[in-house]
């Protein structure tokens, strides 16, 4: 089963991803910030990870950075979920090694065709 890392800071989008996530057979483990998902994905291995960029702790952007220096993250899938959707935030994300960008609100399948595509 393909393992997806969801950081979101809040609550009730960590939730709706989950959802949209395990009704297409994916094993989804939620963090709520980016600290927490740099332990996580430290400690274990997933297929794909999926990240907001505004959290407490540590953003998205500083996350792929961490992962990508991690030899395990070099070449797995890092799909941003934000609010955040200005050229100069995006360019950050994928000087930092964003995979791909997904703006808020997201429709649930898009997300999973998204993520399968990425995936491949």
């Amino acid at each position: 089963m393909t393992r997806i890392l969801a950081v979101d800071d809040s609550p009730s989008m960590r939730e709706m991803v989950s959802i949209a996530l395990r009704g297409a057979g994916f094993e989804v483990t939620p963090a709520v910030d980016g600290m927490s998902a740099l332990k996580l994905a430290k400690e274990s291995t997933y297929d794909l990870v999926l990240s907001d960029v505004n959290m407490p702790e540590m953003d998205g952007i500083a996350l792929i950075s961490a992962l990508r220096a991690e030899p395990k993250y070099k070449h797995t899938p890092i799909l941003m979920l934000t609010t955040e959707s200005s050229p100069e935030r995006k360019a950050d994300g994928k000087r930092a090694g964003a995979t791909g960008w997904i703006v808020k609100p997201f429709d649930p399948e898009q997300l999973v065709a998204t993520m399968k595509r990425v995936l491949k």
